[in-house]
């Protein structure tokens, strides 16, 4: 059985050079390159790829900002490519996460690629695999050990009407996706930036923040009161009275933050 492979990096000569190295695995089909992270958030849900080989420097949106953005249940197998230093490079060791320390050779690639076959054909169970709360556990480690204190913005610029308008994220009450954008609710005001959803939770501070649907994301501080409905979904109500309704791909999510 082959494995489906999607390369996500940035640098079209390092897409090149590891499409080559890869050809001579014959278990492995390449569905597909990305060349920045927001092409990885629309890529790897609708490609559906077993093995990911992940850059994790990226303008706008890297690596890490790929993996927070990405339900839990969409993250497949994946090998890092990264320049990091030998300390960051220890957190992927610690938390058995695979990487290519860039420039890495065609030995070290076929030992990753090794690694990556067997934790894909090996039951949940056994040892050395993960399920996805396990993966998922440990990329939330990893994210909060080696991602840059200062990547999260202490400000959104906003164009609108002929000016920028500067927004702080604690502000935003909640957000919601509208077609090509995504609408900030500020207090009484609402703001259209053109970003998809995923890019945007990428950007907000997952300790403030929780995405409750796929069109929905709420500050956290401003939820008053939740109340149940069928199938363990929740209406959320906000300080100033607005009802947000939550879906069920999130509601794990939404009662590990809560506690409900």
């Amino acid at each position: 059985m082959s494995l489906r492979v999607l390369i996500v990096d940035d640098e079209p000569l390092a897409r090149e050079r590891l499409r080559r190295l890869l050809s001579g695995e014959e278990d492995l089909e390449i569905i597909g390159e990305c060349s920045n992270g927001q092409q990885a958030l629309e890529q790897i849900p609708a490609l559906k790829p077993d093995l990911v080989f992940l850059d994790i420097q990226m303008p706008e949106l890297d690596g890490f900002g790929v993996l927070a953005a990405l339900p839990p249940k969409s993250i497949p197998a994946l090998i890092f490519t990264t320049a990091f230093d030998k300390f960051a490079v220890q957190a992927f060791e610690v938390h058995a996460l695979d990487y290519l320390l860039k420039p890495f050779d065609r030995e070290r690639l076929e030992a990753a690629v090794e690694r990556a076959r067997r934790a894909l054909a090996a039951p949940p169970a056994a040892a050395g695999s993960a399920a996805p709360t396990d993966l998922q556990a440990k990329l939330t480690e990893l994210l909060n050990e080696v991602r840059p204190r200062g990547g999260l913005p202490d400000r959104i610029s906003i164009k609108s009407a002929g000016r920028i308008v500067l927004v702080r994220p604690e502000e935003i009450d909640w957000i919601e996706a509208a077609d090509n954008y995504v609408s900030l609710h500020v207090g009484k005001a609402t703001h259209l930036l053109r970003e998809t959803m995923g890019a945007m939770e990428a950007r907000l501070d997952t300790t403030r923040f929780l995405r409750i649907s796929r069109s929905m994301i709420v500050n956290k501080e401003r939820v008053k009161e939740l109340h149940p409905l069928f199938h363990g979904d929740f209406t959320l109500v906000l300080h100033d009275g607005t009802k947000l309704n939550s879906s069920r791909n999130y509601r794990d999510k939404l009662r590990e933050c809560f506690g409900v």
